[in-house]
Formats: C-alpha cells, sequence, structure tokens
C-alpha cells in the first residue's frame, strides 16, 4: 500500500516593519475579509501609511475603517458602534430597521479635528500641471407615454407590458430597473431585454459626430446599454472596441479606436488612457462616486496630452438620472471639505 502524501499550507511569517496600503479606500468596510486578515497583523507593523483619492465616497462613515487600520482605533474609536453614537444619528429607519445614518450636528468638523493630526490632502490639481476640465449635461427627454411607464413602475413596483412584466421587489431593485428605463431599455422578470426608446443613442451619435474624428471614450453601466450601443456603431459604420484586454487598451492609446467602451468597475485604479483621447461620455450613471471620480481620471489626469478634458452626461429629464447627478454632487461636496480640512499648506519659493 503506497503512502500518500500531503501537503500542508504554512502562512507566510508577517515581519513588515511597515505597511503602506495603496488605494486605503478598499478598506472602508469593515466588515470584508481584507479588513479583518490585516487587522489581525497589524500590531506587528510599526508603521502604516495610507493612499487614497477618494476617502469617503460614499459619506464620513467609511472613515470609521480606513482609520482603525491606520491607528488601531485611539482617534475615531474601536468600535463601529461606538463611532456610530458619536457622530451620527438614524437618518432612514423603518421601525427598529436603520438603513443609513446621517452626521449630527458639528460632527463633521469634529471628526476632521479627530484626524488631522495624522492626515494630509494633496491634490494633483494643486501641485500638478493638470488640464482643464469640463462637465456638462446633454439632457433627453421620454416621449409621454414612455414616461407614463416609467411612473407606472415607480408607483406600482410593477410594469405590465403586451407581452412581459416587470416587477421590483425593493427599493434597491426599483431604482436599479429605473435606471435602466432612463438608459433605453429594461430587463423583464424572464431576463428579456425590452426597448424603451433611443433618446440616449441618438445623443451619443449626436456627440461622436460632433467630435469629427476626435476619439471617444463611452462609460455604460447595464449589458443592454453595451449591446445597444454596439448595434448603433455596427450600423453607423465606426470602429470601436471594449477596453477589457491589455490589446484594446494599446489600441486606445496609440490613437487607433474612434470609440471605446468602459464599465466603471473595470476602469480601475491606476489604469492609463490619456493617451487615447480627451472625451469621455457617460451613457449611464453610477450611485459610486468612488467609481465614477476614478473613471473620469484614467482621462483627466498628469499626462493627459490635450489642455482640456471634457466629461459628458447624457441625463434623461424627470428620471431618476437627475437624482443620481444630485447624489455625486453632494458626495463629492462631503469628500471635498474632508480634503480641505486636512490640506497640506506648502510654502513655494519663486526663484528668479
Amino acid at each position: 500500500m503506497s503512502a500518500t502524501s500531503v501537503k500542508v499550507w504554512k502562512p507566510i511569517p508577517f515581519d513588515f516593519q511597515m505597511v503602506v496600503i495603496d488605494e486605503l479606500s478598499s478598506f472602508k468596510n469593515h466588515q470584508t475579509k481584507r479588513f479583518k486578515s490585516l487587522m489581525k497583523v497589524r500590531p506587528k507593523a510599526k508603521r502604516i501609511v495610507g493612499l487614497t483619492g477618494t476617502p469617503s465616497s460614499n459619506g464620513l462613515m467609511d472613515l470609521y475603517a480606513e482609520f482603525r487600520l491606520l491607528d488601531m482605533g485611539e482617534r475615531l474609536g474601536r468600535f463601529i458602534g461606538q463611532f456610530r453614537n458619536t457622530y451620527f444619528q438614524p437618518d432612514k429607519r423603518n421601525g427598529m430597521i436603520v438603513y443609513s445614518y446621517k452626521p449630527l450636528p458639528g460632527a463633521e468638523d469634529a471628526i476632521y479635528e479627530k484626524i488631522s493630526d495624522i492626515t494630509i490632502s494633496m491634490k494633483a490639481a494643486d501641485h500638478l500641471h493638470m488640464p482643464k476640465l469640463i462637465m456638462n449635461e446633454y439632457y433627453v427627454e421620454m416621449s409621454s407615454e414612455e414616461k407614463k411607464k416609467y411612473m407606472e413602475l415607480k408607483k406600482e413596483l410593477i410594469l405590465e407590458l403586451p407581452d412581459s412584466e416587470i416587477t421590483a421587489a425593493n427599493a434597491a431593485s426599483l431604482s436599479n430597473k429605473l435606471s435602466q428605463m432612463s438608459n433605453a431599455a429594461i430587463y423583464d422578470d424572464n431576463k428579456n431585454i425590452i426597448p424603451i426608446h433611443d433618446r440616449k443613442l441618438d445623443a451619443l451619435e449626436d456627440i461622436i459626430e460632433a467630435a469629427n474624428g476626435k476619439p471617444i471614450l463611452v462609460a455604460y453601466w447595464f449589458k443592454h446599454d453595451l449591446e445597444r450601443i454596439k448595434e448603433r456603431l455596427y450600423k453607423l459604420h465606426i470602429p470601436f472596441s471594449t477596453l477589457d484586454k491589455s490589446d484594446s487598451i494599446r489600441k486606445w492609446n496609440n490613437g487607433e479606436l474612434p470609440v471605446a467602451l468602459i464599465h466603471p468597475a473595470s476602469a480601475g485604479h491606476g489604469l492609463n488612457l490619456q493617451s487615447g483621447g480627451s472625451c469621455l461620455v457617460w451613457f449611464g450613471l453610477t450611485w459610486s462616486l468612488e467609481l465614477y471620480q476614478q473613471t473620469n481620471a484614467r482621462l483627466w489626469r498628469q499626462g493627459q496630452k490635450s489642455n482640456t478634458v471634457v466629461i459628458q452626461h447624457i441625463v434623461t429629464k424627470d428620471t431618476i438620472d437627475e437624482r443620481i447627478m444630485k447624489a455625486l454632487k453632494d458626495k463629492d461636496e462631503t469628500q471635498t471639505a474632508l480634503m480641505e480640512a486636512v490640506k497640506a499648506e506648502i510654502a513655494r519659493e519663486e526663484y528668479a
């Protein structure tokens, strides 16, 4: 009888004196495995540095886990409950179930003061030569019949169509469905794509035509967005590619693609696309400020060849698109306030 060999997994000993966390915001959830794993070895590191451009993309609550890693809970508390009770109060709730929290009066300044001694903010725009950033909205509008269907789903959580039915089980599902309708198509309960209108596709075609050959990067959100955009580009005989492989990224940066399609979740931290173009079009919007800003930063960054970066948002009037745009601006204001509160003031000397 032959002996059976057994491989024993041995953990690599953690003997690092210093840890640098690139994209600290990826540790903003204290319940994730990555956070818990790092916390286990955190006491062994004598020094730790966290780097991020989006420290509070979803609000000040994001800061708890990030600073728990940095100072072991010295400034904002060792427990999430302690942090919530000190600086927040329940906002949206259903009975005893709390869905969100909002800062107590004066909480923002108190948090900024607590973390100011170990936090420093240096914006690229303040210290590097950055291209001018122009952001605008291209509004489209549903027909009265299309708007009626939109409102029916919003109010009744169910939409009856001639050959199918669409239901939204909860608020999150409803938000998702309304975003789909704003983008002009929706999945029914059987995962079939039901077209609603072509307004956004027409707007995208106008933007591409107005660019007069200038490369366009298009951000989409739903899979049916991608399929319908590709179908329209095929009809227009416009070469394009999705930026999901190194070869397509190389072609974009070499100026070989008039149109490139990208999903915000794959836009990635550190992905360099600035060599291929300076115009980004948001066909479908995201609630995530972090994904939104990181996608914009693929073009608006140091090394951009153009003096101006243009970011267009195709927005369907009187729909959830407008709420998403407002939410992104509000979140950005909160994050900007934090960045300004801990901004580095560096004296510059000019020599003749």
